[in-house]
């Protein structure tokens, strides 16, 4: 029986590796699937101002999220994540499940402030 040299341990050590992670596949999960279809709309009165959201054909802003946000009749730019996460202009860096948990968060943080205009680009 031959002798295991260096090189013929670490040939096999790579090929072991190489053949663990070809054999690794991720299959997404239906939860996950379930993240990209298009929320349903809501129409309500959260701390005293209206919010409401809609899905809209052909989004009309750049990051095409195929979703309109309102508070008291201003749009509120709001953006889906590849995880499924909304995030709006107003809470960027606070991610949400839902585009209604983006519009009371971003009335959390206006304070009675008014939603003013964003001009999309």
């Amino acid at each position: 029986m031959p002798e295991l040299s260096r090189r013929r341990a670490l040939t096999a050590a790579a090929a072991l590796a190489a053949a663990a992670g070809a054999q690794t596949v991720t299959i997404p999960s239906a939860s996950a699937a379930e993240h990209h279809h298009s929320p349903e709309a809501f129409d309500e009165v959260y701390k005293g101002r209206r919010i409401q959201g809609r899905p809209v054909e052909g989004a009309g802003h750049h990051h095409g999220s195929g979703y309109a946000v309102f508070i008291d009749g201003v749009e509120l730019h709001v953006m889906r994540n590849a995880d499924g996460g909304w995030i709006s202009v107003v809470s960027h860096y606070d991610p949400v499940t839902t585009p209604r948990a983006a519009a009371r968060a971003a009335v959390d943080e206006l304070q009675g402030a008014p939603l003013l205009p964003f001009p999309a680009n």
